[in-house]
């Protein structure tokens, strides 16, 4: 069973892409997506990643949260809900 993950604080800059090949390093990602504002499209700063299962999942937690990431300091773990 997949894993789903909150990324926050994550750069302007930041690409869905960019998230998936970061997360691989610690098992498969099924999917990888940041959150843009309907109006601008422009990144809200967080996005979700969602992992193949539990034990990646814990893995990529335990490695980057509290992180630099392109000079931002992100905020990694189980999403909610």
């Amino acid at each position: 069973m997949s894993k789903k993950l909150y990324v926050g604080n994550i750069g302007p800059g930041a690409k869905a892409e960019s998230l998936k090949v970061l997360f691989s390093m610690f098992g498969v990602v099924e999917k990888a997506y940041i959150v843009t504002d309907r109006q601008t499209g422009k990144s809200k700063g967080f996005g979700f990643v969602e992992m193949a299962n539990d034990a990646e999942a814990a893995a990529a937690i335990a490695a980057l949260n509290g992180k630099d990431c392109g000079g931002f300091t992100v905020k990694v773990n189980e999403a909610k809900g």
